[in-house]
């Protein structure tokens, strides 16, 4: 057997196991869910009419607005669970027996890689259904939801190798739980939930040149028509480097330890 043939078999058992795991383990991807549907259900009924009308579109106009933001907290948000469970792992022997089994190596971070996509794009599944069922309007044809989908993906697979390299660099799996956390103020640090020309110098600076703004405003283009200019290269672009880096990074904690 070819030593690419073992480790797509390996690979295989480890998304197993990790999907087995979020089937046992529901809590976690119910708090994944739960939370950016909180926060979309908040800004939308308590704040979206009056920033809607900053957007020229009441509430309605709003919550076209607001949705890829939510998305992307949605994703920052599993990034905290997914950095947990590969802490876990490291701290509680189950790597150390791993390598004593005549496994590939790279099945065990691919397994934490994919369970961990899986889960997160099940749950921007949800938070579009309820954007939907709450007036979310998108305009998109086939071929845009299809793009907007494959960045979406692209950027979930670029955090997720983010929170495997955190988890795996922590001492402790509530260390790895905190980690994560700058991800989160990103989209509010951005073009999430008000344009970034209403914000201070600095800081509309900061959210125009971070990466999760390009990313926002290139599936706020794809779904509602917005002007995309040179988001969707910029954001390709930043969802690939963060990738690389984050799996070489990862790679190289898993191989010292």
């Amino acid at each position: 057997m070819s030593a690419l043939t073992l480790a797509t078999r390996d690979s295989s058992t480890m998304v197993r196991r990790q999907l087995k795991r979020l089937v046992r383990y529901p809590s976690m991807t119910v708090q994944l869910i739960l939370t950016p549907v909180v926060i979309l259900v908040v800004f939308v009924y308590v704040f979206g009419g009056a920033l809607g009308d900053g957007l020229g579109g009441g509430r309605g106009a709003y919550i076209d607005y607001v949705v890829p933001g939510v998305l992307l907290m949605a994703v920052a948000t599993a990034a905290t669970g997914t950095a947990v469970m590969v802490a876990t792992d490291m701290t509680e022997g189950v790597i150390a027996r791993f390598r004593t089994m005549r496994i590939s190596r790279a099945s065990v971070l691919t397994g934490h890689v994919v369970g961990a996509v899986v889960q997160q794009l099940l749950g921007m599944a949800a938070v579009i259904g309820v954007a939907l069922a709450m007036g979310f309007d998108p305009n998109a044809t086939a071929v845009e939801w299809l793009a907007a989908a494959g960045l979406l993906t692209l950027f979930v697979i670029a955090v997720t190798w983010l929170s495997v390299a955190l988890g795996m660099r922590s001492s402790t799996p509530e260390a790895a739980s905190n980690a994560p956390m700058p991800l989160i103020l990103l989209p509010f640090l951005g073009s999430g939930f008000v344009p970034t020309d209403s914000m201070p110098t600095v800081l509309r600076w900061f959210a125009e040149y971070q990466p999760f703004t390009p990313v926002m405003e290139t599936v706020r283009g794809l779904l509602l028509g917005t002007p995309i200019g040179n988001s969707a290269a910029i954001a390709t672009a930043w969802c690939i480097g963060i990738a690389a880096v984050s799996y070489l990074w990862a790679r190289h904690t898993f191989n010292r330890t």
